[in-house]
């Protein structure tokens, strides 16, 4: 254990020195693009986590917390994530290309005892970090000029309890606490003006809510398994201060604003930023062999202040598949006998609508597990791999389609830690 350590600190510091989170355009709306709070290796099989319980003791099931009652080692996994965005758009012939990295994941789980299991983790939740530009040309050769920009995160804390009641049904409890600052300026300039008129959106965010999660396993024969689960998030408890400035400036050197003139501020709190969320999964399986499964996520749209005006978001729906292999756990003559190979796929109807058209998402996805050691076929320590290739958005009514690509690497430590002596 002590010779790997080393190694996720170092990831760790690479991911926190490169920690600009990747977005499209379309993060602009809300809180900004959201990242599924899933693990590497989760994500590699299309996000199903509902009905996933992992067949070796080894790791922590966040995204539903009644899923974890094969858990018995202490885990400390830290995780990162290259992200590759290709954007196109019919409106002025425009490609852009954007990559980004950063640190998407830190958390430990250990057991309490048998039957209860805790973890604590950290994951950003939503990033903003755009800049648009619509030219226009007007009569008598003025043109005018409509800035967008935005930045920020808001990132959780979340801290997760399971308990398994019987050795089919397990309950599980998770608390998040989200905070973060969300930034959004409007900015409208003519080229005969001397000022700029902008409007200011500054978002403080401090908030909690709650899931609930349930995983039911039957077993049929010796080795065969029918997984069921279901998650329930309530909305958030907490507020969102945003404070609106609506002002005339021109920048200076350094781009300082000079000669600020505020037309109009204004200040309000609001509870429907995080909404309600419910998800239901099931999956099929034999032990330490093989798992397929699948699952389905509702989230309830809102309506929330974007600019200093109302902005609706729609209700949302994800379809997600995939599964694991793994062809010989106890193979120890070929290593990738010993590879845990996962594969996946999910669509989501997006939150996001503009004149009648929707902001869906495709992706396929895949990855492998990588055991660092020989010695147990507890499969103890170990690398996951990730990759997610994918399309969101449209072309069509002048929007903008957005290609990706992300790499995800995750470096999970098992060992067992808090034994008590049973001989000096």
């Amino acid at each position: 254990m002590k010779r790997f350590f080393v190694l996720p600190l170092a990831a760790a510091g690479f991911f926190l020195n490169a920690q600009t989170i990747g977005n499209s355009p379309y993060a602009a709306f809300g809180i900004g693009d959201v990242k599924y709070d899933n693990t590497t290796d989760v994500n590699a099989m299309g996000g199903i986590s509902t009905a996933y319980i992992w067949d070796f003791n080894n790791n922590f099931n966040f995204a539903n917390p009644g899923a974890n009652k094969n858990l018995e080692l202490t885990t400390i996994k830290v995780e990162g994530t290259n992200e590759n965005n290709f954007f196109k758009s019919d409106y002025d012939n425009s490609n852009v290309t954007k990559h980004s990295s950063y640190l998407s994941n830190i958390a430990i789980a250990f057991p309490l005892s048998p039957k209860v299991k805790f973890g604590m983790g950290y994951q950003p939740y939503s990033s903003k970090k755009y800049s648009v530009l619509i030219q226009e040309d007007l009569a008598d050769e003025v043109k005018r000029a409509n800035i967008f920009r935005g930045e920020g995160t808001l990132s959780t804390v979340q801290a997760a309890l399971s308990y398994q009641i019987s050795p089919e049904l397990g309950l599980g409890f998770r608390t998040n606490f989200y905070f973060g600052n969300l930034y959004d300026i409007n900015e409208l300039t003519y080229s005969n003006a001397e000022l700029i008129n902008g409007y200011e959106t500054k978002n403080k965010i401090k908030t909690f809510n709650f899931t609930l999660g349930s995983a039911y396993q039957k077993k049929f024969g010796t080795d065969r398994k029918l997984t069921l689960g279901a998650t329930y998030t309530f909305g958030n408890t907490g507020e969102m201060e945003t404070s609106y400035t609506n002002s005339t400036y021109y920048y200076s050197t350094g781009n300082q604003k000079e000669n600020i003139s505020i037309i109009d501020e204004d200040f309000s709190t609001d509870k429907n930023l995080i909404p309600m969320e419910f998800s239901f999964g099931a999956g099929y399986g034999r032990d330490a062999k093989w798992f397929v499964g699948t699952q389905v996520d509702y989230k309830k749209g809102e309506t929330i202040q974007f600019l200093g005006q109302p902005f609706t978001n729609q209700n949302s729906y994800r379809i997600a598949a995939g599964g694991w292999y793994l062809p010989n756990f106890n193979n120890f003559r070929n290593y990738f006998s010993r590879v845990t190979y996962r594969y996946g796929a999910y669509y989501e109807k997006g939150n996001l609508s503009f004149n009648g058209t929707n902001i869906n998402q495709f992706a396929i996805t895949g990855g492998v597990s990588l055991p660092f050691e020989n010695r147990s076929a507890a499969r103890m320590s170990g690398i996951d791999l990730g990759l997610e290739i994918g399309k969101r958005g449209t072309l069509e009514n002048n929007m903008i389609r957005q290609n990706f690509v992300n790499l995800r690497i995750g470096l999970n430590f098992a060992d067992k830690w808090f034994n008590k002596r049973l001989y000096d």
